[in-house]
């Protein structure tokens, strides 16, 4: 194996590792819910206004995925819907109390994750994270060239 393929495997096994330590312990705090659920919670919380068109741009859903999943979370009592006063053809969705507690206990839990690592990134040099968000950088340009070429107008930096 080359050192490019040394790298690429590294990534990824951070990646696969970090999930399955963040998912272990929102399965634990967050039954009931799956993670398209609470994401989508998440991102209604954060972003003031959210409608299916931001949703589906932000999580590459279909904008009938995401009406799907928002008349689930209606359902359940997780958010509202609300319309504009000047605008009354656009839907908009905000959490309701119940979606807000879900809310902060995401927000909660990657406080967590983030204070479960500050000791490994305390560590971390500024030079070195220099060279790591370098290489994020460039390798998300050239990636992001290649879906172009596809045809495709993908969006992952939302997520």
């Amino acid at each position: 194996m080359d050192k490019e393929e040394q790298a690429m495997m590294g990534l990824w096994n951070i990646f696969k590792k970090r999930m399955w330590l963040d998912s272990f312990k929102m399965k634990d705090r967050l039954k009931g819910y799956n993670p398209s659920e609470i994401h989508c919670i998440a991102y209604i919380g954060k972003d003031e206004d959210s409608n299916v068109t931001k949703l589906a741009e932000s999580f590459d859903m279909t904008r009938g995925a995401i009406s799907k999943l928002t008349k689930k979370l209606v359902k359940k009592g997780l958010i509202e819907s609300y319309q504009k006063l000047n605008n009354n053809k656009e839907v908009y969705f905000k959490p309701t109390e119940q979606g807000k507690a879900i809310y902060n206990i995401h927000e909660e839990m990657h406080k967590e994750f983030k204070d479960r690592d500050q000791p490994f990134f305390e560590q971390v040099t500024e030079k070195q994270l220099d060279v790591i968000l370098d290489f994020a950088e460039k390798y998300n340009i050239h990636l992001d060239t290649e879906i172009k070429k596809l045809g495709v107008d993908i969006k992952f930096d939302k997520l």
